[in-house]
């Protein structure tokens, strides 16, 4: 595929992150996670990452897959990570002055603001073929996750399966009774 930007690819990427900031901002409003649901991912409009995710854009995945798929690492995905809390990988971090990496336990709002996201993301990119079984099995079944938190990893899980067991409705209901139970948290 030519990574040219185009404007039918320029149209593309801002109708896909769009559809994607507005799905999470609906779901994230009717947890109570307002100013989350506002703030998420406003980094994928900056220049930083818009410009190289247009040359990427495929439409149906993640313009930072193919990316990655090319060139080993994407310029894009690491600001894009170090800039939104929602991505575990924000969390991780070298240990002192050595090479070893530590995963930090994500506080809870983030990791709910990450169930949600990856909620979003399969909606979007799975479209007509979306259940409510996509996100979990998105998320068990990637082996990019070799270095999360354990703790994280297991609740994110949870809520994951929590949505395909008992639909959309229910779990946003869940997710905003754990929003209030855990609001306080740092």
């Amino acid at each position: 595929m030519e990574n040219k930007i185009t404007l039918k690819k320029f149209l593309g990427h801002l109708h896909t992150i769009s559809t994607h900031k507005f799905l999470v901002m609906k779901m994230c409003f009717k947890c109570g996670m307002i100013k989350q649901g506002l703030l998420h991912d406003l980094s994928k409009y900056s220049f930083s990452e818009f410009i190289p995710s247009v040359r990427y854009f495929q439409g149906n995945r993640s313009p930072i897959t193919y990316e990655k798929e090319l060139y080993g690492y994407s310029p894009c995905w690491l600001h894009h990570k170090g800039r939104n809390k929602h991505h575990w990988d924000y969390w991780v971090d070298r240990l002192g002055k050595t090479t070893q990496l530590v995963s930090i336990k994500m506080p809870y709002r983030y990791m709910l603001e990450s169930c949600i996201d990856r909620i979003a993301a399969s909606k979007v990119y799975e479209k007509e073929n979306y259940t409510d079984s996509s996100a979990y099995n998105f998320f068990v079944n990637s082996k990019e996750y070799s270095v999360i938190n354990e703790t994280t990893r297991k609740q994110i899980e949870e809520n994951l399966y929590y949505l395909k067991q008992h639909g959309e409705k229910e779990t946003l209901r869940h997710y905003r009774q754990l929003y209030k139970e855990h609001k306080n948290e740092k």
